[in-house]
């Protein structure tokens, strides 16, 4: 989608099965988007922000949702809205963190309820790095045959 953005190094590969991205994601430097051939695609849905160096492997990260930096969510697994995972957490296949709740460690699990802070953070951060991207653009920075 012309709305969302890919930061330098991802790798979105659906060469087996099919990867969806909403509107306004937010795909971080040196993240790895993935599937399994069999069973799983990849649907990210709509201001979806994924930090630094993720791993998205044939999962579901539904709308509003946050995946920090290095942290990797695997086959079936399922982040729902307005849900958060931990830098470095492992969220195993087929776990479902809940809307609303932070999941940390690894392998992941519940830590709390998201706080103000984190759902703040998980409003603010997509329109940010859009603004960031569109100033990227308007100097010829990212664009694909321009670099």
């Amino acid at each position: 989608d012309a709305e969302s953005n890919i930061w330098w190094g991802c790798l979105i590969r659906g060469d087996m099965n099919v990867i969806r991205i909403g509107r306004r994601v937010n795909i971080q430097d040196l993240t790895i988007v993935h599937v399994d051939s069999r069973k799983y695609g990849t649907f990210i849905g709509d201001n979806v922000t994924i930090g630094q160096g993720a791993i998205i492997h044939a999962c579901t990260l539904e709308d509003r949702c946050f995946v920090g930096m290095q942290a990797c969510v695997m086959d079936g697994a399922v982040v729902e809205t307005e849900a958060m995972v931990a830098a470095g957490a492992l969220v195993p296949p087929g776990k479902t963190v809940k809307g609303g709740q932070l999941w940390a460690g690894t392998p992941a699990r519940f830590m709390r309820d998201c706080g103000e802070q984190e759902l703040e953070m998980i409003e603010r951060v997509p329109p940010e790095y859009w603004e960031m991207g569109q100033e990227y653009l308007k100097i010829g920075i990212g664009v694909v045959g321009k670099e």
